[in-house]
């Protein structure tokens, strides 16, 4: 077997659906992903991170090398994910960029990453103009970040039909990957005939030419599907040998032709579905890449060196997952999750057609609003990629300018973005996860359904007429599975209605959070800036009133609305206060002269009624705060009341060690009373601990010792996080102080307390910073060492023991401890 034609290929899929706010464009904090922030946080976390820098064991699982995957394979990211990855996890967006620049070098001039149709909506389904926008849009994102023009581009799902294609085309994009359950039939390029290919009878090991109705062609590659399975459900990344083995075995040995064996999966199968499969992943890679029969490769490379010898037509609308019609996006049918079977699917398809009803009253008011001012519309739109890419104040203004002129008053620059906003959320409202599982009331239907509802804000602002109702009234149709919601209109109540934001409501975020955060005079809060005018922070006893004026503005409309504000604390979550556009100096100044000595003079009550009387309706509470802020603030105001309450517990269980010492050696288990106060204060010192800059080690055997001895359970979830964050951090400052030995020092004692007290934190970004650390630093202290210089020695030793403890082993001149 000769390795000029034989080739191995891997594809990942790297997607998360949008899950920002609408209005704030951050995604807000989400319970469920504990202890991460949000579910992005935790699988960058768990797999985007790993795969730019995954470990390769030796025999003993000892770490021998580093390496970053993305170089190595096919892959895609969704456009909304780098967009949220650029801004909340840059290192990983550099590596991930980085790794595109390393595999051009290594495949010939041809990139890892391809592109990706925008939003990861069912593309079939769109109509024609959204298909265009979604593609161009893919295209526009992908050569904002890679600098390059992509050769392919993942269509969501697979989904696919030949309209869909013929866009693919038209915009010079050279390939597409797909199921082989999509496949029609194939032949020979130039042969008459034509063999069926469905049920999966394809050869996955060739590219195959699909010439289109319009004279275009477009280079299709059906992947392996049972390897790819495998990836999912038979374990093949437990072992990264057998992975490599499975993936070479599919290669036919005696056919002298170039072959191509390629398999596409979830990125996310490579540390998030599954633990570690990052490491599966870069031991196959590594294997593969040293073994001498067989090249890795990328579709872009395989298909210059072998053009397709074969043509093959596919089955119209379908998708990897779905039957055909693409059932599972349009209709009850096309799959469920199997959670709980017996849940109906029927709103799948009256979902469809609200959001069809919703895109096709706006488009009309868009089109006409934008051609009054002698522009096409479409062009636009399509265009409006550059400013969604960059929101910078500069990028917006030149993107006005070179369409409309520099002659746009104020409130035309609102209005037009307004409706291309309108524009970009009509088609996030499509977003493909909406459908793809089995309850309407879940997170990802409702998450679309909020982008629906900023469409509905948006276009009532442009026009003034109200289209929520009817649009309820759609939503009604469609019927939850579980009695309390309905249907999704009445989700929509729930769920929707409490985060829909305006102007009142950023001010009053800005006013509340204001009593209990020092803004400086201008300050960002999501897409917002706030500019104080007027501020004063009074107190009287534990009371306190936050009062004045201030500028907002939009990031995305430019929109701009001054208030004025009055927030009374009272204690606790406990607010009052009211917050309205401003009116004039003189109603302002009328308000603080009379609000202003009633507190000062403590005469509480009559505060409350002249807020009344300046800002009638216009009241807003600690439940006006946006989601992250009210348990910030929230952690704030009960700090009091958590520390009496621990004091509480800490004397029940001192008082009542011995006796629950004594309950552990007799095997009974303690009652719920006298547990519980034992856990919150046992978890409570660990924290503090943690937390702490020098490891009080006194302390530490005591909590070590009562672990052992009683019958207490530790939060190790929360525990491990926040020690894998101590300890990263301190890493990082010895990034950027390497010769600082202190820190390995400290390092070094925390990794050792956590062991003591049963916590294994992710060690994994301190052993990358100790991997480059060990070239760029240890070789050369070792030769300082090896020339007598004491400091040299003393740093040297102590690099070794930090090695050890972070299980890193390195075999070179420099020699490191060979760690079992």
């Amino acid at each position: 077997m000769s390795k000029k034609n034989k080739y191995v290929c891997v594809h990942g899929h790297f997607y998360q659906p949008p899950r920002e706010n609408p209005w704030l464009n951050r995604v807000e904090v989400q319970d469920s992903a504990y202890p991460y922030h949000d579910w992005n946080e935790r699988i960058t976390a768990e797999c985007y991170s790993r795969n730019s820098a995954a470990r390769i064991l030796d025999e003993k699982r000892r770490i021998q090398d580093i390496i970053n995957n993305y170089a190595k394979i096919s892959f895609n990211f969704g456009p909304t994910l780098l967009q949220w990855m650029h801004l909340e996890a840059p290192d990983v967006y550099d590596a991930i960029l980085e790794a595109d620049r390393l595999s051009l070098k290594q495949f010939n001039g041809h990139g890892s990453a391809i592109a990706q149709a925008y939003n990861h909506l069912i593309v079939p389904l769109a109509n024609a103009r959204d298909q265009e926008t979604q593609v161009l849009w893919g295209i526009r994102d992908f050569e904002s970040r890679f600098k390059r023009y992509p050769e392919g581009m993942w269509l969501p799902e697979t989904a696919v039909n030949t309209d869909t294609l013929e866009v693919l085309a038209k915009h010079d994009i050279k390939y597409t990957i797909l199921s082989p359950y999509q496949a029609l039939k194939v032949r020979k390029i130039g042969a008459k005939d034509w063999r069926d290919a469905t049920g999966a009878k394809v050869d996955p090991r060739r590219p195959y030419l699909c010439k289109l109705p319009s004279g275009r062609s477009i280079a299709l590659f059906f992947y392996d599907g049972p390897v790819s399975q495998g990836i999912a459900f038979e374990g093949l990344l437990n072992n990264g040998a057998a992975f490599a083995a499975r993936l070479m075995d599919q290669l036919d040995h005696g056919d002298k032709k170039p072959q191509m064996m390629h398999i596409a999966t979830d990125g996310e199968s490579y540390g998030h579905h599954h633990r570690y499969g990052e490491m599966g992943l870069s031991y196959c890679l590594n294997q593969i890449d040293n073994d001498p029969n067989v090249s890795l490769t990328i579709y872009g490379e395989f298909l210059e060196k072998h053009p397709p010898e074969f043509e093959a037509k596919i089955i119209e609308n379908t998708a990897w997952s779905s039957t055909p019609h693409l059932e599972r996006w349009s209709e009850n049918g096309g799959g469920n999750t199997g959670g709980r079977p017996e849940w109906h699917q029927h709103w799948r398809k009256p979902l469809r057609a609200a959001f069809d009803w919703l895109r096709d009253t706006v488009n009309p008011i868009y089109e006409q609003e934008i051609q009054s001012f002698g522009v096409d519309p479409w062009h636009l739109r399509n265009e409006y990629i550059d400013v969604i890419v960059d929101r910078s104040r500069e990028n917006v203004e030149q993107f006005l300018d070179n369409h409309f002129g520099g002659d746009l008053s104020n409130q035309q620059k609102i209005t037009i973005l307004k409706l291309l906003e309108v524009q970009h959320h009509a088609m996030l409202m499509y977003t493909s996860c909406g459908w793809f599982f089995d309850e309407v009331t879940g997170i990802e239907t409702m998450q679309d359904i909020l982008y629906a509802a900023r469409v509905l804000q948006l276009i009532e602002d442009v026009t003034g007429t109200n289209y929520e109702s009817h649009f309820l009234e759609l939503l009604a149709l469609a019927e939850s599975n579980i009695p309390d919601h309905q249907n999704a209109a009445v989700a929509y109540e729930k769920f929707v209605r409490p985060s829909i934001v305006d102007m009142p409501r950023v001010g009053a975020h800005y006013a509340v959070s204001s009593l209990f955060t020092e803004y400086p005079e201008q300050t960002r809060m999501y897409s917002y800036d706030a500019k104080a005018e007027n501020f004063e922070l009074l107190e009287a006893g534990k009371y306190k009133l936050a009062i004045g004026k201030a500028v907002l503005n939009s990031e995305v409309t430019l929109e701009e609305s001054q208030i004025t504000f009055a927030i009374l604390h009272l204690g606790d979550h406990h607010l009052f206060g009211g917050v309205r556009e401003f009116d004039s100096e003189e109603a302002f100044q009328a308000m603080r002269d009379e609000v202003v000595p009633a507190f000062k003079k403590s005469r509480v009550h009559e505060a409350i009624v002249l807020l009344d009387k300046h800002f009638g309706t216009h009241n807003y509470s600690f439940w006006h705060l946006f989601k992250d802020d009210q348990k910030k603030i929230l952690d704030q105001v009960l700090e009091h009341t958590l520390t009496s309450v621990e004091g509480t517990f800490r004397r029940v269980y001192e008082d009542n060690y011995s006796l629950l010492q004594a309950m552990k050696e007799l095997s009974i288990a303690p009652p719920n009373l006298l547990k519980f106060p034992g856990e919150f204060t046992v978890n409570a010192n660990l924290s503090r601990l943690l937390k702490s800059d020098e490891i009080n080690m006194r302390e530490l055997n005591m909590l070590a010792d009562s672990l052992e001895h009683l019958s207490v359970d530790i939060d190790k979830v929360g525990l491990d996080h926040l020690a894998a964050e101590r300890i990263n951090q301190l890493m990082r400052n010895f990034k950027n102080n390497p010769e600082d030995e202190h820190l390995m020092h400290k390092v070094v004692q925390l990794i050792q307390a956590c062991k003591k007290v049963q916590l294994t934190p992710d060690l994994w970004e301190a052993q990358n910073i100790a991997f480059t650390a060990h070239n760029r630093n240890y070789r050369h202290n070792c030769q300082l060492r090896d020339n007598d210089d004491g400091v040299a020695r003393a740093w040297c030793t102590t690099f070794e023991i930090l090695f050890k403890e972070l299980n890193i082993h390195v075999v070179d001149d420099a020699p490191v401890p060979q760690l079992s």
